[in-house]
């Protein structure tokens, strides 16, 4: 019953959002904003592919970052975060957990500010970056779940496979870089990279079954998470809407702190993320045990 009413909380099941409107979020005291994409409700089949039939789901409309976070997005985060006399805003992140500095850089001389996806980081880091805009902001983002990521990527249509290139990076045109957010054609929900460029963290730690509707899996807070849609290292066969895969110890062999690291992968240039917001905010007391239980 609890994993029922969590899962009410994620979906906003008091509105279904009908009616959402695309709009762009300015992160305060910075010139930064972003752009966020009203996904609208409707059915799809999850993880259908051509092996296995999939389920049909209902899902309610939603929010979604229109491109992958930005480095230019999470370095404000990293930065502020990092200071030596932190002055984090009302409810923010506090001095105890403050990101530590990557031990390599982690773009990797591919590029950093520009819209260049960050990355390189964990999951914990990516829903770190979340709370802290929810503190900046006021408005609650946190990580799509699979079933949302899955359903905002689909868009109700697939992309033809010699279509490809013209919609995501992966191997073939990539250059063995990732690229600059927003360069490719959009789906047709209006997302850009939702395929190829960097893998994205979502919400659910991995289980082999799959589909299941009771999306988002949490098994405990160190468990493997779950990236999805390939990245720009990624043959054109595995750059789709139901790839899927394990967070792996090995992206993060190089770094010689002990323990090692829970805010950056010092190996997975790949890895990024894109944020989503709920149709309805959950109240301040859902918002923090949403937090607590991920954190």
């Amino acid at each position: 019953m609890r994993q029922l009413v969590f899962i009410s909380l994620l979906f906003s099941h008091a509105l279904w959002g009908q009616g959402l409107k695309s709009y762009q979020q300015s992160i305060p005291e910075t010139r930064v904003n972003f752009d966020m994409v009203a996904i609208p409700s409707g059915n799809f089949i999850f993880g259908q592919t051509e092996k296995q039939s999939g389920e049909k789901i209902q899902v309610p409309a939603f929010w979604m970052g229109k491109t992958e976070v930005t480095y230019d997005e999470y370095q404000l985060f990293f930065e502020e975060s990092r200071d030596p006399e932190p002055k984090p805003p009302k409810e923010g992140p506090d001095a105890v957990t403050r990101p530590s500095p990557p031990y390599i850089d982690f773009t990797l001389g591919m590029g950093k500010v520009g819209g260049f996806p960050a990355n390189s980081m964990q999951q914990y880091a990516a829903l770190m970056y979340c709370k802290w805009l929810y503190a900046k902001t006021g408005i609650f983002y946190r990580l799509p779940t699979e079933i949302e990521w899955e359903y905002a990527s689909k868009a109700g249509t697939e992309i033809p496979a010699d279509k490809l290139t013209d919609y995501a990076w992966f191997k073939g045109n990539s250059n063995e870089k990732y690229q600059q957010v927003g360069l490719k054609k959009p789906n047709a929900f209006g997302l850009h990279d939702m395929l190829g460029n960097v893998s994205e963290w979502v919400l659910d730690h991995y289980d082999e079954v799959y589909p299941r509707k009771d999306s988002p899996v949490f098994i405990d807070k160190y468990a493997d998470a779950v990236v999805r849609g390939g990245n720009f290292q990624d043959e054109a066969i595995q750059v789709r809407p139901t790839a899927r895969m394990a967070a792996d110890p090995i992206w993060n062999r190089r770094d010689p702190q002990v323990p090692k690291s829970i805010w950056w992968n010092a190996d997975a240039p790949f890895v990024g993320f894109r944020i989503m917001r709920p149709a309805k905010q959950p109240t301040k007391q859902e918002i923090n045990t949403f937090f607590e239980k991920y954190l």
